[in-house]
């Protein structure tokens, strides 16, 4: 079975969630280095587990990084973010001092970001099997 479609438990739940998330660099800036992408890897997957979530998939570009991430209905998709964002910000800046000559300011992040909830059915299939149910007469 693929890893990203593994059902999980929790203590009074059985969940499969993935959130697609976008992070932007400030200003669309292109800041980011294979280097920086590696470490923002490295970064994104302790927070994750801090989270007891797992980061499924990371890729990215010079302005803009993907995630893919399995959660626990108890995250705060907001929550999880802002961590993201902090802590890769405060690291990125340690082990690769070069990028504060890329940036405007002390802010690596656009304030934004993209979420979509993704994987499972379709809505319209969803709808149909619940539409489907046997109603008690």
């Amino acid at each position: 079975m693929d890893n990203s479609q593994e059902i999980r438990t929790g203590r009074h739940c059985v969940f499969n969630m993935h959130v697609h998330l976008v992070f932007v660099a400030k200003y669309r800036r292109d800041v980011f280095t294979k280097a920086m992408l590696e470490t923002m890897n490295e970064v994104f997957k302790r927070i994750c587990l801090d989270f007891a979530a797992k980061l499924v998939e990371f890729d990215g570009e010079h302005d803009h990084v993907h995630l893919l991430v399995n959660y626990p209905p108890k995250v705060a998709i907001s929550s999880l973010v802002n961590s993201l964002k902090g802590a890769s910000s405060r690291i990125l800046r340690t082990k690769h001092p070069e990028i504060k000559n890329k940036l405007w300011g002390n802010a690596l992040w656009s304030p934004s970001y993209f979420a979509a909830s993704c994987g499972g059915a379709p809505i319209g299939i969803i709808k149909q099997y619940i539409q489907q149910q046997q109603t008690p007469h």
